[in-house]
This record gives structure tokens, sequence and C-alpha cells, in this order.
């Protein structure tokens, strides 16, 4: 195997991701008509192609801003562009994966993948898409399958290949792997990995788990408590792939934690 400079892992070799920039955005809810703020004034930018977590307390407004950026909300106030244009809709170049994959348990494998092709109207031209796309997470020959007869990883990796088909440019993960066990997550978190790297997409993760943060991404965001404010701003300089067990992670690790307020558990 070639060793490579960590610079070669900055960003995928085929980059296709787009520019995001998040300026001064606050976001408030009505609960019993009063208001409840949940983001305050968050600003950063994402480079094309690099992947970025979103790390901090539950409840501290992350998955509002990955509905936001998804179009599916509007925000109170700031801007939220991609490539220049200010986000509106929602949009097939920008996907969000939940952590529940949400699989309709009467259509296969094929036909849940395929659903974005159908809305779009174009499913008889992009069926190759679908083939694709389920190769890409590893369940060719599993097209004729049923949600029931899936594992919980094999459920997500269908969840995946449904935003993939989309050929999104911007990949929105809200906690994608907290509902499996330990196991299947240290292999999904490696395929999520790869994934990237061969798609060359922007991706933003949602993750409650610091080390999940630090060996998936390039750069960790920590948020403090609501309404949310970035608190630190932490580049993960490591090359892929990572060891769970560099001693660089240890340290990136208690400056996340010390950063949540939790550096006593370090």
């Amino acid at each position: 195997m070639v060793a490579l400079a960590p610079s070669d892992f900055r960003t995928p070799p085929n980059l296709t991701g787009v520019q995001v920039n998040i300026g001064a955005v606050s976001h408030q809810f009505e609960l019993e008509g009063a208001p409840l703020p949940v983001l305050d004034r968050v600003s950063f930018a994402v480079e094309p192609g690099q992947f970025v977590a979103l790390l901090g307390p539950s409840g501290c407004g992350k998955s509002t801003l990955l509905r936001l950026l998804a179009g599916l909300d509007h925000p109170t106030s700031g801007s939220l562009r991609v490539d220049g244009e200010e986000i509106g809709d929602p949009d097939p170049s920008r996907i969000l994966v939940f952590q529940d994959p949400t699989l309709f348990p009467w259509r296969t494998v094929w036909e849940n993948v395929a659903l974005g092709l159908e809305a779009q109207g174009i499913i008889r031209t992009g069926g190759d898409r679908v083939d694709a796309a389920l190769r890409l997470v590893g369940l060719d020959g599993f097209e004729k399958a049923y949600p029931h007869q899936l594992s919980g990883g094999m459920a997500q990796r269908v969840a995946l290949a449904r935003a993939l088909v989309n050929d999104p440019r911007l990949l929105l993960l809200d906690e994608p792997l907290g509902k499996l066990d330990s196991l299947t997550r240290l292999t999904m978190q490696a395929e999520l990995v790869a994934l990237w790297q061969k798609a060359g997409m922007t991706a933003i993760l949602v993750t409650h788990d610091v080390e999940e943060a630090l060996f998936l991404t390039q750069r960790v965001l920590v948020f403090g408590p609501r309404p949310a404010q970035i608190v630190a701003d932490i580049p993960v300089d490591l090359p892929y792939p990572r060891h769970r067990g560099d001693p660089r992670l240890g340290e990136l690790r208690r400056v996340a934690l010390q950063h949540l307020g939790l550096a006593a558990t370090w």
C-alpha cells in the first residue's frame, strides 16, 4: 500500500460537492404561545466536498439546522446559501437522511430506492441509477427483498442508496447510525467514509457521539446548549483510513469533551 500525505485526504478526488455558507442564522419555534429560541446567530462555511460534523447536547438545534439546509423549514433570520444561491424549497441536490430509515414495508428494496426518481418522473430512464446506488452501498443481490427481511444495518444502507440515487451534491445525515448495534455501527462508519469519498459530495453529519464525529469527518463544529451557538471549530488533521487507537484521536476527543463541559470524564 502506498502511503499518502494527509493533504491527499482533504476532499474526495471526484469532487461534486457544493459550497455551503450559513450567515447569522437564528431560529425559533412557538411553544404554548411563547417563542422557543433554538439557534442563535450561527455562522460557518463548508468547502465543496468537505465532511463536517455538528456535535452538541441533545435538543440544542443541530437537527433543526439540517432541516433548514434541506429546505424543509426556513430560518427566523439569517441566510443559508449553496454555491451562492439562497436555499428555498427542498431539492434533490440536497438530501436529508434520518436516524430511522423509514422504508415502505410493501415495497421491495429496489422500489424503495427508486422513490426519488419516481417523484421526479424519470424512473423509466433512471433505472440504472437505482442499480448503481445499490451496488455502491453493497446491496446488489437484495433488489427483490422486503424491509422485514433486512437487518438494521442493511435497512440503513437502503436509506443511503435512496439518497445517493438522486446524485446529491449535499448529503445531510441526522444521526443515521444512532439506532444500530455497536458492531454494525462501527462497520457502517467506515462505509460512510467510503461512500463520501466515492461520491465526492459535501456531507454534514449530526451526531452525539464524539468518537464517531472524529473518526468520520474532517472538521467538528461543537454547539453549546439551546439556543445554540458554535463554541468550537475543531479540524481533524488526520488522513484516511483512520485507526481508532491513534493517539491523535484521543487528543482531539479530550478537546471536544472540554468544549462540551465534560473534560472531567476523560
